[in-house]
């Protein structure tokens, strides 16, 4: 079983996509722009990572 699992994805050369941890249930947003890219946990209003069930 994969750990991450891709569940939205916008864009070709300025993409964005949001990951599962399969273990967690915690969102992640992975961003990425030509050469430069980022992997963070996804926050709710709260401030809160947003966990998926």
């Amino acid at each position: 079983m994969e750990r991450f699992k891709k569940i939205y994805k916008q864009g070709t050369i300025d993409v964005i996509e949001i990951w599962i941890d399969t273990q967690t249930g915690v969102n992640y947003i992975f961003h990425r722009n030509g050469n430069a890219a980022g992997f963070t946990p996804l926050l709710d209003k709260d401030g809160k990572p947003v966990i998926s069930q």
